[in-house]
């Protein structure tokens, strides 16, 4: 399973680092996509959780197709 978290802004190098299983691109409408694999629901949570607990704004996030 994938997904996809797009944030508000860049992402800073410490956030990156703290999420070393996700791919940090810059979102063609502007801010950050995080997307990477995640082994269950309660794994999307705890990514979710790191990104908010760095202040970011999530502004979607989704499960891609493998």
């Amino acid at each position: 399973m994938r997904y996809q978290f797009i944030v508000q802004g860049s992402v800073s190098d410490a956030v990156a680092e703290d999420l070393p299983e996700m791919t940090c691109t810059s979102y063609p409408t502007g801010g950050t996509s995080l997307h990477g694999p995640v082994r269950d629901e309660a794994d999307v949570s705890s990514v979710l959780a790191r990104i908010l607990d760095h202040g970011l704004s999530v502004v979607e996030f989704r499960s891609l197709p493998d």
